[in-house]
């Protein structure tokens, strides 16, 4: 395997051909055996057959399938933070980060930032998303990334700063996703204030009168700036271009004001009532990768499987685990028995739902990210990754 490139290729290198033979190749909508070339940048030519052509590397029967796209990571949170109250240095921590999917096959990746703060309260949280922001564009205008980043801003209806936040980005951010996200106690995530009591209080070192006052005064706020906030949100992704979406839906309810939104996707729907009627109202519904490797959500919610089963599944999100994408891909494949629909929801289907079309499928004309795949039992091995023709990994 060569060294992964980083830096911009000058313009001489742009006509270098990449040749792939002897692969399975994941198509939409079904398997071949084949070559793939690339040349440009773009996915120049596909061909049918078992033949090796010339100048070709052998896959092995391998997999050859569209780099992953990841909508909603954590990821670079792990990196910054390795260990609570220890800070790592912004660059190095998403240099490792973009390292680190490259190496899983994500070639696209959203990174969720929150914004919205909430600055008065000894359970607050401060303002970061605008500078850690330009931290990644900084990087990725030098060429020190191998794989392509777009923002997703995570807006907090429940906070104090949000209007403010939202209007430090702009069209020319990069920008491709706002995501409404609610967490009052009692509301989606939080319905269930026990299990939230739990974790605040285990976290902050709450009492049970201080824990009483914390739900009182976020309920409060909810009520005083949620409408405004909710409508912020919305209006700043129309502004930066940006698809929207929904975040922990719980109720029918809840998707009814999502679909009034405009929303495109729902992030993690808590109950099959909320994915059934995300269904209804043309909404995708994207799940995480660890609730389906794992077999059910660990804070109880409904499990991706069950969704999977009944149809309801469209896209899947490594959430905080980036290696999970590849593996929830290939299992749906083998749940549904259609490898090309499970490797759709890892590729093709998060490339739509943000609107992407330019990658996600192997067709000619496409954005040559590209990955091999070896398949070893349950679990799959990444042999090699391409981003617009250049291997990263």
């Amino acid at each position: 395997m060569t060294a992964p490139q980083t830096k911009p290729q000058p313009a001489a290198a742009q006509t270098e051909e990449v040749l792939l033979g002897n692969a399975r190749l994941v198509l939409p909508g079904e398997v071949i055996t084949g070559s793939l070339r690339l040349k440009d940048g773009r996915i120049a030519d596909i061909a049918s057959g078992a033949a090796l052509p010339r100048g070709a590397l052998d896959c092995e029967g391998d997999l050859v399938m569209p780099g992953l796209i990841e909508l909603h990571t954590d990821n670079l949170e792990r990196h910054m933070q390795p260990r609570p109250g220890v800070n790592w240095p912004h660059a190095a921590a998403i240099i490792a980060h973009d390292a680190e999917l490259a190496s899983t096959g994500i070639t696209t990746v959203f990174d969720a930032l929150r914004v919205g703060s909430i600055v008065f309260s000894n359970t607050g949280y401060g303002e970061y998303a605008r500078p850690l922001a330009d931290e990644i564009l900084d990087l990725r205008r030098q060429g020190a990334l191998r794989i392509s980043h777009f923002l997703h801003l995570r807006a907090e209806i429940c906070s104090e700063t949000l209007t403010g936040e939202l209007a430090k980005f702009g069209p020319e951010d990069r920008v491709g996703i706002v995501s409404l996200m609610d967490h009052t106690p009692g509301e989606r995530q939080f319905r269930d204030v026990s299990k939230l009591e739990a974790y605040v209080r285990g976290k902050h070192g709450l009492s049970a009168e201080e824990f009483v006052a914390h739900v009182a005064d976020k309920r409060a706020m909810r009520e005083r700036l949620g409408a405004e906030h909710e409508a912020a949100a919305v209006a700043a992704a129309r502004r930066y271009g940006a698809v929207l979406a929904s975040h922990d839906d719980t109720t029918a309810a809840q998707v009814g004001v999502s679909k009034s939104h405009g929303v495109a996707f729902a992030e993690f729907p808590t109950t099959a009532e909320a994915a059934e009627a995300c269904k209804a109202a043309g909404i995708a519904v994207m799940m995480g990768a660890p609730n389906l490797i794992r077999g059910g959500s660990h804070s109880g919610n409904v499990a991706a499987e069950a969704l999977a089963q009944e149809g309801l599944l469209d896209i899947v999100s490594s959430d905080y685990v980036p290696a999970a994408l590849l593996s929830a891909g290939l299992m749906l494949g083998d749940l549904w028995g259609d490898l090309a629909r499970g490797v759709a929801t890892v590729t093709s289907a998060p490339g739509r739902a943000a609107g992407l079309t330019d990658r996600g499928h192997l067709d000619i004309g496409a954005r040559a990210d590209v990955i091999r795949v070896a398949r070893i039992g349950s679990a799959a091995a990444l042999r090699g990754c391409w981003v617009q023709g250049r291997r990263v990994g």
